[in-house]
């Protein structure tokens, strides 16, 4: 079958994650994806030092596009890459604001001749307002968006996520959206757009719900004080008997009786709102009476929103385990 973005032609500038993950979640769509690389390559594929994998990061995020290196500072290239424009329905770059127009290549400039094109810009803070050039990384950008102040523990201090949120959420995914969006409306205008993808900006969505209820009650986020971060038995993660985690997310009645019922919890501590501590305590008593596989098991076929809480190289297994069955 045809992908939704079949016989869409982008042109990627891109480099390290989340433009190289958006562009290549495009061209798993359908998408036909031209990457232009400076005569050094991309800076992900030789920054082996501080990326030990670094080659096979390159390999999966860029297989399957076509590839092709320009220096866009020399004339005779720049010449190259006009054809590669004009053919192109979606260009995406991940510069810091500037950086394309000094090439002769920002949104206006590309645009005026040609006019369908939609433009993506990746960027940390957008390309407007006095935080355009400032550098980041993902956990910056968690942290002055309020989103790590969301990921602590119950003492307050910060957790480090290993998922790259802001890199893959709020940039590459956010991305792929905007750029579908764009798309879709040059089908009824003729037009196409500049998306403005600023990873911190995007973050908002993932601090909403604490965002909405402060501005609203006056009652702002704080660690383990609020249903998301860890007040509630019903949404926290308990240590099973040999020391891995059951993650609970129970927070509906139906799934907390049934959770209860798979623990045994006494009658008497069912009612969460009456003594929080007791009937986290005894959830916790359940939990750690039995190993991590066996909760595992038991939750394959409780549906009470549990999981244990997995090694990467777990529930990859698990995934191939599941679409090896699913195939059969």
């Amino acid at each position: 079958m045809a992908g939704p973005l079949d016989g869409v032609r982008v042109l990627d500038f891109t480099s390290r994650l989340p433009g190289p993950l958006a562009t290549a979640l495009m061209a798993q769509a359908g998408a036909s994806v031209h990457k232009i690389e400076p005569p050094d390559g991309d800076t992900l594929n030789r920054s082996t030092p501080l990326w030990p994998e670094a080659p096979a990061f390159y390999r999966a995020l860029n297989g399957g596009k076509e590839r092709t290196t320009l220096d866009l500072r020399a004339a005779p290239d720049r010449e190259r890459l006009i054809p590669l424009l004009d053919s192109a329905d979606v260009l995406v770059e991940g510069f810091r604001p500037g950086a394309m127009a000094r090439l002769g290549l920002d949104y206006a400039t590309v645009s005026a001749t040609r006019p369908r094109l939609v433009y993506c810009s990746i960027s940390g803070y957008g390309q407007h307002g006095p935080r355009r050039l400032r550098a980041g990384h993902d956990l910056s950008y968690l942290a002055e968006t309020g989103v790590l102040s969301l990921l602590t523990a119950a003492d307050g201090t910060p957790v480090v996520p290993g998922a790259l949120i802001a890199d893959v959420a709020a940039g590459s995914l956010c991305a792929v959206k905007d750029v579908a969006l764009a798309l879709f409306a040059r089908e009824r205008t003729g037009r196409g757009a500049h998306v403005d993808c600023s990873m911190a900006d995007n973050l908002a969505l993932f601090a909403w719900w604490g965002a909405s209820n402060g501005s609203a009650s006056g009652r702002w986020p704080r660690p383990a004080g609020d249903l998301f971060t860890g007040a509630s038995p019903r949404y926290r993660c308990y240590r099973t008997r040999d020391g891995r985690w059951l993650a609970v997310a129970a927070i509906e009645q139906q799934f907390w009786e049934r959770l209860c019922d798979a623990l045994a919890v006494p009658s008497g501590l069912r009612d969460d709102a009456r003594d929080p501590a007791a009937t986290a305590a005894a959830v916790a008593a359940g939990v750690a009476e039995r190993d991590a596989a066996h909760w595992r098991a038991v939750f394959a076929g409780v549906d009470a929103c549990c999981a244990v809480v997995e090694d990467v190289e777990t529930a990859c297994s698990l995934a191939r385990n599941s679409a090896s069955q699913d195939s059969e």
